[in-house]
């Protein structure tokens, strides 16, 4: 897995984790289980073993013992993305996110600033470290998925249908973000950056946005507005 880069990442890492000690836990008990049988149970001569129609206590066992796995794991999967999706806390920045055929739009709610990537200019997204982060997600036409790995985090982007998250950026660097919901012939194409910095490099980079005249909030596109390629019935889409 990447390196966590936020500080809900450990919630997610220790939940993925959990889940494969589990799962191999699990697949070694019932291997083991099948070994015995095979062994334990084989052809010895030519007389036909007891023939039983049932057995209520291995039934018993096999309705109960999967109730013992199962309710943990839901038990620490349901509070674990109750505190990963929680959205109760003030945020320090929005950041409405709007993904469209095929590239990604961000409004600095806060500072009144946007950026508009296209297929041949990737954004880039900054988010000041320490500091807490509500994305606003929304499409004017497909379903994407913003994605960004090193947060292990994901959601997808409906039309009709804004959803939200947050997380605290907790180091500083440069991470890669794309959709991972298949949109249309330049999926591939949906990628962005993600700076996570300073707080006055962030200031800066606010300021840079508004001396190059990138002030206001952008609605969402007409489909395809921003793409720089043409829409059309043979490449996933109609005019």
């Amino acid at each position: 897995m990447p390196e966590p880069a936020t500080e809900e990442t450990p919630l997610v890492g220790d939940l993925w984790i959990g889940a494969w000690i589990a799962a191999f836990a699990v697949g070694f008990l019932v291997w083991g289980l099948i070994l015995w049988a095979v062994i334990a149970y084989r052809r010895r001569n030519d007389q036909l073993p007891k023939q039983t129609r049932f057995n209520i206590p291995i039934e018993f066992l096999y309705t109960v013992a999967p109730l013992f796995i199962i309710a943990p794991l839901f038990y620490f999967t349901a509070d674990h993305q109750d505190q990963i999706t929680d959205t109760s806390a003030e945020p320090d920045i929005v950041v409405n996110v709007i993904g469209q055929q095929w590239s990604w739009t961000f409004n600095y709610v806060d500072e009144d600033v946007h950026e508009v990537g296209t297929i041949n200019d990737r954004p880039t997204l900054y988010l000041p470290i320490g500091q807490t982060v509500r994305f606003d997600l929304e499409s004017p036409d497909v379903i994407h998925s913003f994605w960004i790995p090193s947060f292990y985090m994901k959601q997808d982007v409906i039309p009709g249908h804004p959803n939200s998250f947050q997380v605290t950026p907790d180091r500083e660097g440069t991470y890669t973000g794309r959709c991972a919901e298949l949109c249309g012939a330049y999926h591939q194409s949906m990628l962005f950056t993600v700076e996570v910095v300073s707080e006055q490099e962030y200031q800066d980079q606010m300021d840079g946005l508004r001396e190059a005249g990138q002030t206001g909030l952008i609605d969402p596109p007409i489909r395809g507005a921003y793409s720089d390629v043409p829409l059309n019935e043979d490449e996933g889409g109609e005019q």
